[in-house]
């Protein structure tokens, strides 16, 4: 399955260390603490190298002089520096459990703020698995590292560094013995840290491809099992498991090769000191308890030592956890502001001239009058309502020599007019509406409401002032009526709620089992496409918007549910400015005016009757329109 960020893969400046320091920004609030927690675990495991240095005293001492006394009081030591180890690792662990866990929880909280404000077209290239597994596994991953290899990629280090130093002064002969193999494995450690971290990201990319087929069969269950698919399915998701399982395997190879550098060659050096230092203390140049002490060391650099291959392979999949969440987070928002308008060429320029100046007009008399432009002035009057000016559009990632989806659209909605957008299938009608909250960006050309330029407004302004309702209604897990309310401000209530209702004629909800408090489930499946098309009415009404843009909204109601809501729809056409994909003849008539739609220009505007009488395009669309009614 391909993914947008497949090319990470072979980037050429990746870099483990690059990506895991910019978690400093969330860690520099909980440094203390963890920095804390680091210092209590080197202690703790420097404690260790204190048991050989006891058993050196205990040997050369007490066992040496047959002391009893002095062997249970070498025992004593032992047993109190064990608890003070253990003690001293648990509190570490306390120290960086509630920190680390809101470091994930704020790391989470932000990428979700994040995807909220990234443009749709985001989310039209984007996997909703992919995004998903770098909310869930890769933050997991990223906690785990800070928790623990981390801290003991520090205490290791530490660890083996005064692990080194105490066998160097015990007896350097021995110590060198012991630090021979550590070049091969620094070696081994450089190509395994290459390699481990090329697989650790193909197989978190092929998790989210994983989590996306899951999402989609669970989402399109009705569809698997109305067609019968649920066979080809299994089988794709077995494919794809297959893969990961594989990768895994790689990396279980990856891990196992180089434990098996890593723990052989220390051994190895350990049986030669273990040779050497015998013969030393046989010749008497070295203590027994100077060997014992020596080899004590050693053993307890084992652990540090062999953990090196399994931290450097956390490690690496946290710095691939982490370069894929910032893949999501470097992704540019929609700016909370507004933007410079796209530029225009040709004679429309002149036109935007005069236009800028009636804009300036209508501020000035804003200013003088108190009241809002595009009120009581013949400016309000020429750029009132919506207004296209030739307005292009072509999707981001379409091909540079694809014609634009739209092309020199020129329309106007005049205030307080409905405005019926009609066209063949793929002639651009959805995407226009789609221009005027902002769900994309135009690509020249600008739009105005009340003579404002929609770039010029900060979105949350705009999509106060326009509402929308498409042809493919979106329910959230919620109840009836805070899926309804969300198209209003805070304020509104139960009057407002039930008002809405009644336009959209969606009156089923009160029959609901908890009436409007009902819970619908999610995406509103456990409710008909004609109770979530009226749902979605409904919700675009609620907060008597300025402005109301209307995808095909009655597309899934019968004959007669149909005529009711457009009964009751007139009445709040009458308040509003609305721009109304339609496809019936009936939703046609709602509107003022019909813009017909071709080839991603407007060919033709006039009324539904004289639309009919002089334009064939448009009269084949009707006819065929009321063939399928019939």
């Amino acid at each position: 399955m391909t993914t947008p960020d497949a090319a990470a893969l072979d980037h050429p400046d990746r870099s483990t260390v690059r990506s895991l320091l910019r978690l400093w920004p969330y860690v520099r609030p909980v440094r203390a603490r963890w920095f804390g927690a680091a210092f209590v675990a080197v202690v703790a495991s420097c404690l260790s190298l204190v048991f050989p240095l006891i058993l050196k005293w205990m040997v050369d001492g007490p066992v040496a002089e047959h002391d009893p006394a002095g062997v249970w009081l070498g025992a004593l030591y032992l047993l109190l520096l064990g608890f003070a180890e253990a003690g001293l690792f648990g509190l570490r662990r306390w120290l960086v459990a509630r920190p680390l866990a809101g470091v994930e929880a704020d790391m989470r909280a932000d990428l979700y703020r994040h995807l909220q404000r990234l443009p749709v077209a985001f989310h039209d290239r984007w996997a909703s698995g992919q995004l998903l597994s770098r909310a869930t596994t890769d933050l997991m991953l990223v906690r785990m590292f800070l928790a623990f290899p981390l801290t003991f990629l520090l205490v290791n280090a530490v660890t083996i560094l005064a692990g080194i130093a105490i066998m160097l002064a015990q007896q350097w002969t021995l110590g060198l013995v012991l630090l021979a193999p550590a070049l091969p494995v620094m070696v081994v450690c450089w190509f395994f840290e290459r390699r481990y971290s090329e697989v650790a990201r193909r197989a978190q990319d092929q998790v989210g491809d994983l989590t996306t087929v899951v999402e989609e069969s669970v989402l399109g269950i009705r569809i698997i099992k109305g067609f019968g698919r649920h066979r080809s399915q299994a089988r794709a998701f077995r494919e794809l498991s297959r893969t990961l399982r594989g990768t895994e395997l790689v990396k279980a190879r990856l891990l196992a090769s180089i434990w098996g550098v890593i723990v052989t060659l220390p051994e190895f050096a350990i049986g030669a000191a273990l040779v050497l230092g015998t013969v030393q203390v046989a010749d008497g140049r070295l203590s027994a308890g100077t060997l014992v002490a020596f080899l004590s060391t050693a053993l307890a650099l084992r652990w540090p030592v062999d953990s090196i291959g399994f931290l450097i392979a956390m490690s690496q999949e946290a710095g691939t956890a982490t370069e894929r969440y910032f893949e999501v987070m470097d992704a540019t928002p929609e700016s909370d502001g507004a933007t410079a308008p796209a530029p225009v060429a040709g004679p429309v320029k002149a036109r935007e001239s005069t236009a800028g100046a009636a804009r300036d007009g209508d501020a000035t008399a804003a200013r003088d009058t108190g009241g809002p432009a595009g009120q009581g002035s013949p400016a309000a009057d020429g750029e009132g309502g919506l207004r296209f000016h030739a307005v292009g559009f072509r999707y981001p990632d379409a091909p540079a020599d694809a014609p634009p989806v739209l092309d020199r659209i020129d329309l106007h909605v005049r205030p307080g007019e409905s405005m019926a957008l009609v066209g063949a299938t793929g002639t651009g009608k959805t995407t226009l509406t789609a221009l005027v909250p902002r769900l994309h960006e135009v690509t020249s050309g600008r739009i105005t409401l009340d003579g404002r330029d929609i770039t010029e407004m900060p979105r949350e302004e705009l999509r106060e002032l326009v509402a929308v309702a498409f042809e493919e209604p979106t329910l959230f897990s919620a109840t009836v009526g805070e899926n309804v309310l969300m198209g209003a401000d805070g304020t509104a209530g139960r009057e407002e709620l039930d008002r809405a209702l009644a336009v959209a004629q969606a009156g089923f909800a009160h029959a609901l089992p908890r009436g409007t408090d009902t819970q619908v489930g999610e995406q509103g499946l456990s409710l008909s496409g004609g109770q979530r098309q009226r749902l979605a009415l409904a919700r675009a009404v609620v907060g008597r918007p300025r402005f109301l843009v209307l995808d095909d909204p009655l597309s899934a109601l019968d004959v007669h549910t149909e005529a009711a809501v457009e009964a009751a729809l007139r009445r709040v056409l009458a308040e509003t400015t609305a721009l109304i994909v339609a496809h019936r003849p009936s939703t046609v008539l709602l509107a003022d005016r019909v813009a017909l739609i071709s080839g991603g220009r407007i060919a033709a505007v006039g009324t539904h009757h004289e639309l009919l009488r002089t334009h064939a395009e448009y009269a084949h669309l009707m006819s065929g329109a009321e063939e399928d009614g019939r």
